[in-house]
């Protein structure tokens, strides 16, 4: 496991020393699992235990709001972590965890975290502020979901959710969902979606097709 080109690029890793990505590995409690297109690796009621990294594959977080529509919370592409804040406070997830395609996730516990081993090594102190920086820029990607789910109009979600992409990639830029998810991710009807972006596209203020875009004004 300590050769997947993978670890090189998770924050909880990058720049360890072959020998210390073993410790890390170990450190985390890390165990692998694959799961087909379609399985649930979390669902609503239990707890987490542990977060995740994306090997392979795409997951996608979301949850029902109380008319039991879906809202998409996260899209979870390979490298990338998920379920870290529910995995350390423990607590009940109120989230459907689904794989959108046959996915390989690393399993890891926050456990030598929240009670430490004693005597505490600087690996060890070094692992666990690592993972308390992966929280903060949790909380910041949260910060900017809000930012859109607070906008009052269809519309101002939609540049608000596309500025973000803009600020990140440049003018043109490829999402991670199609027309459906793209609705469920803003909270909104996948028609009145389709005619807004249509109306955006005819003032030329962007332009589209399927999933890529390009902000003109």
């Amino acid at each position: 496991m300590t050769n997947h080109a993978l670890l090189d690029s998770c924050p909880l890793y990058q720049g360890l020393s072959p020998q210390d990505k073993d410790y890390a590995l170990t450190y985390f409690d890390a165990r692998v699992k694959t799961y087909e297109k379609g399985a649930f690796l979390h669902q609503v009621s239990f707890p987490l235990p542990r977060f995740g990294l994306v090997l392979s594959g795409t997951v996608q977080v979301y949850m029902d709001d109380i008319d039991g529509h879906h809202i998409i919370m996260n899209h979870v592409e390979t490298g990338d972590l998920f379920g870290e804040s529910y995995a350390f406070l423990g607590i009940e997830a109120p989230i459907y965890i689904c794989a959108v395609t046959e996915v390989e996730i690393l399993w890891m516990s926050p456990a030598r975290i929240k009670i430490p081993l004693s005597p505490v090594s600087a690996l060890d102190q070094e692992l666990s502020n690592r993972f308390v920086a992966c929280l903060a820029h949790r909380t910041l990607a949260m910060n900017q979901r809000v930012q859109i789910l607070s906008r009052n109009t269809l519309r101002m979600k939609l540049i608000t959710f596309l500025s973000q992409y803009a600020a990140e990639k440049g003018d043109r830029f490829t999402i991670p969902f199609d027309r459906a998810s793209m609705a469920a991710y803003l909270g909104a009807d996948r028609s009145a979606l389709s005619r807004e972006l249509s109306r955006m596209q005819a003032e030329g203020i962007l332009a589209f097709h399927r999933n890529h875009f390009q902000i003109l004004k």
